[in-house]
């Protein structure tokens, strides 16, 4: 059900922003003293006060990717390139055959909305109070939704990823695994302490660990050291833990060992006593571990008598009942929730990442074990999310493999449409006007 979608471009923060600007300079005189036009792109203008009003929105982008942010001049004209490549793209668009649905532009109204955690009225009263116009609103939202589905049609299939490219990000990852989670091997002397022993006892015991500790320094050999002082179970297996993943060691050895070089010996002491640790192996795991989250949630799909609105307050609810103890979640979700899931309590079982829509795994990702999240909107609906458990998880060289492919292709998605865009804006007439005199 919940899916991942293909990569989203649509500005919810551009058009949230163009909302306020346009409220603060509702007469397009007032933008630096005054409008006129300044490019034309196939016939269709750009103004003073459209450059003006999207400068704001650029400078907060560069500052967001750490990048220089130019004085004001070069910062109009980089403001003002943008639009001519917006234009281009929108008259791309529509020579395309692109057309949008209005129920489209509705939903995404209304997500723009739950963003700001009002309805949708409210959000057109704010609109209206603040200057701006329904109108302007939807156009916004309709351009970028268009601007949105271009993109997706035109620069996913315009990257390529070789084999060899993958092959050489599993080699890196692979590697990577040696600070991570390597393959070790540790010699393991127990001395046991009794639940129940003296102090002086105990003593006795940690100086006969120290003499082993010092055996084992020297070079001795590990095996003969494991027969005469350990009382492990590994004593009669030459010490010898076994070589596995760190992560499959206990947390005190592994923590113990972690700066140690092969050869390294160390003391360490637990309930169970006195431990001296040898680490005989370390190397890269050909094993690629992921962290998985086994989360739950209920779903309500406004529609009808249900507004969004409406949703989100019984989530709400159900979110106060739960943490109040007055509520199950499982039960909850068995009653109430619209997803296939409901039957099973909502459980959504053990994901990895990339399995859900980014509004839901963003909200999911952030939680801690067993906290709930707000009401959550996605293109589903009003999620009530919370997750039960997260752990490292092996995955599969195949899986290991197309989620490589999908990190190298992400990369190179904001090249690859910088040089689609550049190649739509080539094609179309632009002409530049010089301000009146």
């Amino acid at each position: 059900m919940l899916h991942p979608k293909p990569r989203s471009y649509l500005l919810w923060a551009f058009v949230a922003w163009a909302l306020s600007a346009t409220a603060q300079t509702t007469d397009p005189t007032q933008a630096n003293g005054r409008n006129f036009i300044v490019a034309v792109v196939d016939a269709e203008p750009i103004t003073n006060h459209d450059v003006v009003l999207r400068a704001p929105l650029l400078r907060e982008q560069l500052k967001q990717q750490g990048r220089v942010v130019p004085e004001n001049d070069a910062l109009l004209k980089s403001a003002l390139e943008r639009l001519i490549v917006e234009k281009a793209l929108l008259q791309h668009a529509k020579e395309s055959g692109i057309t949008l649905e209005d129920d489209v532009v509705n939903q995404a109204e209304q997500r723009l909305a739950a963003q700001s955690q009002i309805s949708v009225d409210a959000l057109h009263k704010k609109v209206k109070a603040e200057g701006s116009s329904i109108e302007r609103l939807r156009q916004n939202l309709r351009e970028q939704l268009i601007l949105q589905r271009l993109t997706d049609r035109n620069v996913p299939s315009r990257i390529k990823v070789s084999e060899v490219e993958i092959d050489q990000a599993v080699r890196l990852r692979q590697s990577a695994s040696i600070d991570t989670n390597p393959d070790i091997e540790l010699g393991h002397v127990l001395i046991a302490v009794p639940e129940k022993a003296t102090d002086t006892e105990i003593a006795a015991l940690q100086a006969k660990a120290q003499t082993a500790l010092a055996s084992l320094k020297r070079g001795d050999d590990l095996a003969r050291v494991a027969k005469e002082f350990s009382n492990g179970v590994e004593r009669d297996k030459g010490g010898l833990m076994g070589l596995r993943p760190a992560n499959r060691y206990p947390t005190l050895f592994v923590d113990a060992t972690k700066s140690m070089n092969e050869g390294d010996v160390a003391l360490v002491r637990s309930g169970a006593g006195f431990h001296v640790l040898k680490l005989v192996t370390k190397r890269a795991s050909n094993v690629v571990t992921v962290t998985q989250t086994h989360p739950r949630h209920i779903l309500l799909r406004p529609g009808g008598q249900l507004s969004q609105t409406a949703a989100r307050a019984q989530l709400a609810e159900y979110k106060r009942q739960i943490e109040a103890g007055k509520a199950d979640f499982a039960k909850l979700a068995r009653e109430h929730s619209q997803d296939a899931s409901g039957p099973d309590g909502g459980d959504l079982g053990w994901v990895s990442t990339g399995m859900f829509v980014p509004e839901f795994e963003e909200v999911m990702n952030k939680l801690q074990i067993g906290q709930i999240a707000d009401p959550t909107i996605s293109r589903f609906g009003v999620h009530l999310i919370q997750v039960l458990e997260r752990r490292e998880a092996p995955i599969s060289e195949r899986e290991l493999r197309d989620m490589v492919r999908n990190g190298l292709r992400d990369k190179k998605f904001d090249e690859t449409y910088q040089l689609w865009s550049q190649e739509v804006r080539g094609r179309a007439y632009v002409e530049y006007r010089d301000a009146p005199q």
